[in-house]
């Protein structure tokens, strides 16, 4: 059932309010890590990951800027499409985590390399159910998993870094199956190229951005892939 109309106003001015102050801390640092021992088999075609790792303006960001994306788009997943939309989202009860859908060529990025730079830099992977300023499950860090093969290669990593101790508290990240993925707002695409200037994003997200061409430069473009491109030559 829908709350009243003068609730859902005041949550949806909250919910932006929140999102456009200023954080009381900047982005976590990036953290060298070893590439995965066990990677996915090479392929042809377009792939798919989906990926949650706190707000979704910065992971897709991060992704926007990696060779070999093809598109990364903001959206949903973990819930149902009657929820998917970010009002609904917002309140921490529908089970979607904020979240990014990237299509790459495995022959330029393989899935475990899209990996590497999600614990690296694109998000801070010990954080349980939150990510810098941004706290509830919908911030939650996730793979969200397309074949076994990807399940295999993201819990191995996983078990690998863990074993490893590169981080200084465990990973939080959970490992499922994607039952389905939805996009987000058109206002939410491309955020972060959009509003360079924004404070949320010069603080918590363009930092990420800049981790991920000092850490990996061979894998770093300068222009990003953006969602408005794509629909403009499909």
């Amino acid at each position: 059932m829908r709350r009243p109309a003068l609730l859902s106003l005041l949550a949806a001015t909250t919910a932006l309010t929140l999102a456009f102050a200023t954080p009381t801390r900047a982005a976590e640092d990036a953290v060298v890590i070893p590439a995965p021992a066990v990677d996915a088999a090479p392929a042809s075609g377009i792939q798919t990951a989906v990926i949650a790792g706190g707000c979704f303006w910065g992971v897709q960001g991060v992704f926007q800027h990696t060779a070999g994306v093809v598109n990364a788009v903001s959206g949903y997943a973990g819930g149902t499409k009657a929820t998917a939309d970010y009002q609904t989202v917002s309140s921490g009860r529908t089970g979607h985590a904020e979240s990014v859908e990237i299509k790459y060529d495995p022959k330029k990025i393989s899935y475990g390399k899209i990996l590497q730079i999600y614990f690296s830099v694109a998000h801070d992977p010990t954080q349980l159910n939150r990510q810098g300023p941004d706290s509830g499950t919908q911030y939650r860090s996730a793979i969200f998993t397309t074949s076994d093969e990807q399940k295999k290669v993201a819990e191995a990593y996983i078990a690998q870094l863990n074993g490893a101790k590169v981080f200084n508290k465990p990973i939080a990240t959970k490992v499922g199956a994607l039952e389905a993925f939805y996009p987000a707002e058109a206002y939410h695409q491309d955020y972060l190229t959009l509003h360079p200037n924004q404070p949320y994003i010069a603080y918590n997200d363009l930092p990420k951005v800049e981790n991920l061409k000092k850490l990996f430069a061979d894998n770093y473009i300068e222009k990003p892939t953006l969602v408005s491109a794509s629909k403009a030559t499909n």
